[in-house]
């Protein structure tokens, strides 16, 4: 008796029905194959390289690597000179998360993730992963970008944490099968697709009335949402997502997102830690504020 609900020409491949337990034997191609695997743990032995600074930072100029240098950089901006850091390239194409000392520090091998060996206390070094993690204990660290009047903060922790919950579905999501997927679904594009413009209007209609994301006050909020939509919102993203998603629509995005692309923190912070680009326009490693001496940022 044939599947009305899920005829097998419907599917993808056509006559695909799922096993009653997956096996990893089955693939999951795309971009990213080599390096997806079921099972957490090191691949590999190897030790993470420690600079001059207090706080080392591990990772890639991915949307959630650059919330972090965002931060780090507008802290300096700001004129918090202990922020000063040392960044160090993991290149996830590679397989560099699943090194011993990378796992050490995050048992989920993703970047980024951060050490801090001089903290407030004076004790042991602290071990940091998750971005929004990171922007937290940063933001309360030097007492900057994230207010402490009880209301004022809570505002920012809801938009913090609405990003770090609805990304996924923009980058795993959307962004996976418009751009990584080795096949195109219109199933699947459309799902996410509907769900990133519906975050884009959520996002836009609380920036109708307010000039940053959680107020008036620029924030860790901003700074973790900025790479994954205020970038979408100018087309700077997956290739033609901007088009696709007609993101030029989402008036108060675009306005905020102009605004805070303007920063010089994070002008500085969205090259540090990437690997390639037009020849000076990137940092793989930064350890100094002369880094960017020559860079063409912006």
């Amino acid at each position: 008796m044939s599947d009305t609900k899920f005829p097998p020409e419907n599917n993808l491949p056509a006559g695909y029905e799922p096993p009653k337990v997956w096996s990893p034997e089955a693939g999951n191609g795309g971009q990213f194959a080599s390096i997806n695997r079921p099972v957490a743990g090191p691949t590999h032995d190897k030790d993470l390289p420690v600079g001059k600074h207090g706080l080392q930072l591990y990772s890639l100029a991915t949307p959630n690597g650059q919330k972090v240098t965002i931060l780090l950089e507008e802290l300096l901006e700001a004129g918090h000179k202990d922020a000063d850091y040392d960044a160090w390239l993991i290149t996830i194409g590679k397989g560099e998360q699943f090194g011993s000392g990378f796992v050490d520090v995050n048992p989920n091998s993703k970047i980024p993730a951060l050490m801090d060996h001089k903290p407030k206390d004076g004790g042991a070094p602290v071990r940091l992963f998750e971005s929004g993690s990171i922007l937290v204990y940063l933001a309360d660290k030097f007492g900057a970008f994230l207010p402490t009047e009880p209301r004022a903060r809570a505002e920012v922790m809801n938009w913090l944490f609405w990003q770090m919950g609805s990304a996924p579905f923009v980058g795993g999501g959307f962004g996976h099968f418009f751009a990584y997927a080795p096949v195109k679904i219109q199933y699947a594009i459309d799902r996410y697709a509907m769900e990133a413009k519906r975050q884009m209007d959520v996002l836009n209609r609380q920036l109708a009335h307010h000039r940053f994301v959680a107020g008036d006050a620029y924030s860790i909020a901003d700074m973790a949402i900025w790479p994954w939509y205020g970038r979408l919102a100018l087309d700077q993203s997956y290739p033609n997502a901007g088009t696709f998603l007609a993101t030029h629509e989402y008036e108060h995005v675009v306005r905020w997102a102009k605004e805070v692309a303007a920063r010089p923190g994070v002008k500085r912070g969205i090259v540090v830690n990437k690997a390639s680009g037009d020849p000076g326009t990137f940092l793989p490693e930064r350890h100094d504020a002369s880094d960017f001496d020559g860079l063409t940022l912006g």
